[in-house]
């Protein structure tokens, strides 16, 4: 089956999250973020539908499908205006990297709960002085007898108050080289030295973001995921699936302000005809769906992709799919507030959140910027800058 097309059984699971999705609604998502909770309700239905662990391993609890499956169910909540962003962390980087690298007693440990929404896990790469230069990371992770000792700050990670654990990326010194490599750890919420503050965003969510500090934190070897030496290819195959589902993310919200905008301009009347009927207002809405489709397909190419084995070709897929569904996601958002006028601005109709929102899938987990430069370099083999 052609990604390009999709299979019944993809439309059958969209037609199922689109009917959860519909039963919570934005309205219950900004209920939940004002009043400073979680969306605990609406992440157990989708975990006991078994929509959260659809990617990992059956023999784990899970769906035994892939990130392809994943991003439809991102997707479809967000059209419905209830996007779980834990999502993106939990089971797409988190359950994938365990699933792939993970040691038998690690996917045992974590997996099912993983799979069932029982438990869940957060993701620390980004630090205050490294940005998206990953190779900057100075959260350092030292051997001292059997165990580990991480040492390092992280900024804005999603999710850590309610997160079981954290997947940390520390760096350690390579016995061969002297050079410092990355390396993943499992760091459980509860251990002595790990500490976090609230970082105030102006963003409404439910997910809140933190800074985390490892003061000591001293780990058994147990928690290091898989193996010291392949801390790369794990890292990488766990930022694939975090861009696909990040465009699957802002494609959902694009969709959902686009509905909005849509049923406005068809009754919304301000002359003779409703306003939907004047190009001026129809054709960017137009424009904005034939962008929302195409940064579908490329989210569709990558997940495929990177379900197939191919992590070279997801790598460049993923990243485009990140660049264009960020891009379409902002411009259907504002195209919205903009049909809406004035009522785009309020409360009651719930768009004007979104214009802080949508920026995110630009800005995160990697800048446009930073994709243009991976295009520019591996696809087009332009030279480097840095």
């Amino acid at each position: 089956m052609s990604s390009t097309i999709e299979s019944a059984e993809h439309k059958a699971l969209r037609t199922a999250v689109a009917a959860l999705g519909q039963r919570y609604g934005r309205e219950y998502l900004a209920r939940v973020a004002r009043e400073g909770g979680h969306p605990d309700e609406l992440w157990a239905d989708a975990a006991k539908l078994g929509y959260l662990g659809v990617n990992l391993p059956e023999e784990y609890g899970g769906g035994g499908g892939g990130i392809a499956e994943l991003s439809i169910v991102l997707e479809e909540l967000g059209a419905a205006g209830c996007p779980l962003l834990m999502m993106v962390v939990s089971p797409a980087i988190c359950g994938t990297v365990i699933a792939r690298f993970g040691t038998d007693e690690q996917k045992r440990t974590w997996l099912p709960g993983l799979a069932d929404g029982s438990r869940t896990m957060a993701f620390g790469i980004t630090e205050p002085d490294a940005g998206s230069n990953s190779h900057r990371i100075i959260t350092t992770a030292r051997r001292d007898g059997d165990d580990w000792v991480l040492t390092g700050r992280k900024v804005f990670i999603s999710g850590v108050d309610i997160a079981d654990a954290t997947l940390i990326v520390g760096r350690a010194e390579d016995a061969r080289t002297g050079r410092l490599k990355p390396c993943l750890f499992i760091v459980p919420r509860d251990t002595p030295g790990f500490g976090r503050s609230v970082i105030d965003m102006e963003l409404q969510a439910a997910e809140k973001q933190f800074e985390l500090t490892l003061d000591e934190v001293r780990l058994p070897s147990s928690a290091l995921v898989g193996d010291e030496d392949a801390g790369l290819l794990q890292l990488f195959a766990g930022l694939n699936p975090e861009r696909i589902m990040t465009a699957a993310f802002a494609i959902g919200m694009g969709r959902y302000a686009l509905a909005r905008a849509v049923e406005y301009a068809k009754t919304r009347q301000v002359w003779k005809e409703p306003i939907g009927a004047h190009q001026a207002v129809a054709h960017p809405l137009a424009q904005s769906h034939i962008e929302l489709e195409l940064a579908r397909l490329m989210t569709q190419k990558a997940a495929a992709l990177y379900d197939a084995g191919d992590d070279m070709g997801a790598g460049e897929a993923a990243n485009m799919a990140k660049y264009a569904a960020g891009e379409a996601c902002v411009r259907a958002v504002d195209q919205s507030v903009h049909t809406l006028g004035g009522n785009g601005l309020t409360r009651e109709y719930g768009l004007g959140s979104l214009i802080t929102a949508s920026r995110v899938a630009r800005i995160a987990p990697v800048s446009r910027e930073m994709i243009l430069n991976f295009v520019s370099h591996q696809t087009l083999g332009l030279p480097k800058s840095y």
